[in-house]
């Protein structure tokens, strides 16, 4: 009867650490899955000010009138 099949405590240790690992991977790959999927509001906030701003330049400069910038006021309002 033979007790040993050939993989000493090192086998099992490198067979241990490996499968550590590829979870520690498989866990990695979804949290990164997941925080790239994810908008940042900050980021949505800066867009709009940026837009306001725009606006408020080319009222400014009399490329749009009073009316139409009171309606893109409104468009951009509502979708902050």
């Amino acid at each position: 009867m033979m007790w040993n099949d050939g993989m000493g405590w090192t086998g099992w240790l490198l067979m241990s650490l490996t499968a550590i690992a590829f979870w520690a991977l498989v866990v990695v790959a979804v949290v990164a899955l997941f925080r790239g999927t994810r908008s940042d509001p900050q980021q949505v906030r800066d867009g709009s000010d940026e837009a306001r701003r725009i606006l408020d330049q080319r009222f400014a400069r009399g490329e749009i009138d009073t009316d139409e910038y009171r309606a893109r006021q409104v468009v951009l309002r509502s979708t902050h």
